[in-house]
């Protein structure tokens, strides 16, 4: 027997739930759950304390990118990684990375994978607070300080 809890362990589900995620554009409970996951004649309003997608392992695809895989899916949930699209919020020291459209263009970095890039970010000697460059496979990537200007939710 599965409960709700454990329907989130099943890469199915997750696979199914995520692929129907996005913006709330309904007239209902909008305030208060800013996302929803149509299933069928389902309506699953979606509140969290951050971004949906939350990207969590790097693997190789089929066809040699680097894909970044989301919401602990494997490889059936993933964006092109780009490296040079990481950045850090120094306010609140979460890592974000581009997302799909439907998913708001932005996702947050798990909190272990920030903890795994944290060394990889470089910094200049002007602000030390804010990274410059990832090394990503010895290559160095300058940090693109603006992508997520105007994706920001206030």
């Amino acid at each position: 027997m599965k409960n709700f809890t454990s329907a989130y362990k099943e890469i199915d589900f997750l696979v199914f739930f995520f692929k129907r995620l996005k913006l709330n554009t309904t007239d209902r409970y909008k305030e208060h759950f800013p996302w929803i996951s149509l299933c069928g004649r389902e309506r699953n309003f979606v509140r969290c304390d951050d971004y949906p997608i939350v990207f969590n392992q790097v693997i190789k695809g089929p066809d040699g990118n680097l894909l970044f895989c989301h919401n602990h899916a494997g490889p059936k949930l993933t964006v092109l990684f780009q490296p040079d699209k990481l950045w850090m919020d120094v306010e609140n020291g979460r890592v974000y990375h581009p997302a799909s459209e439907q998913h708001g263009s932005i996702g947050l970095v798990s909190s272990r994978t920030a903890i795994e890039f944290s060394k990889m970010f470089k910094y200049s000697d002007t602000d030390n607070y804010v990274p410059t460059h990832f090394l990503w496979s010895g290559k160095e990537y300058v940090l693109d300080p603006d992508w997520f200007k105007h994706l920001i939710r206030k």
